[in-house]
């Protein structure tokens, strides 16, 4: 089963529950603060990371990006902007693990997220 892990620096629980309504029991979520988060996918203990901030890639994907390096994590919204479906999942297939976004956003791109990773 599929292991994904919240965090990020805002709205935490709503990305959880948008994430596990759009999951149902096809994985387990957790929160966690950004370094238990990342540490989670960095050891394997978990597959997939979420994270919400104001810009989508500060707060988001801060720690995400110190922890396991740029080429792992995506950007997938900022204010004013959400990178197409298309890009999104080109992101996944990339081989990404880590994604950030802004949480007006959220409704919009973890499905996109959900759906691709649990299709695979």
């Amino acid at each position: 089963m599929i292991k994904i892990v919240i965090g990020g620096q805002l709205d935490k629980d709503m990305v959880a529950e948008i994430t596990r309504k759009v999951a149902g029991d096809r994985a387990t979520i957790e929160i966690k603060s950004d370094i238990e988060a990342a540490m989670a996918i960095k050891t394997g203990e978990a597959d997939y990371y979420l994270g919400a901030c104001n810009t989508g890639g500060g707060g988001a994907l801060a720690m995400a990006i110190a922890l396991l390096g740029m080429g792992l994590c995506a950007t997938v919204s900022m204010p004013g902007n959400i990178k197409s479906k298309e890009a999104i999942i080109s992101e996944i297939e990339a081989g990404k693990k880590a994604f950030g976004f802004t949480p007006q956003h959220a409704d919009t791109v973890i499905p996109i997220i959900i759906n691709k990773i649990l299709e695979d």
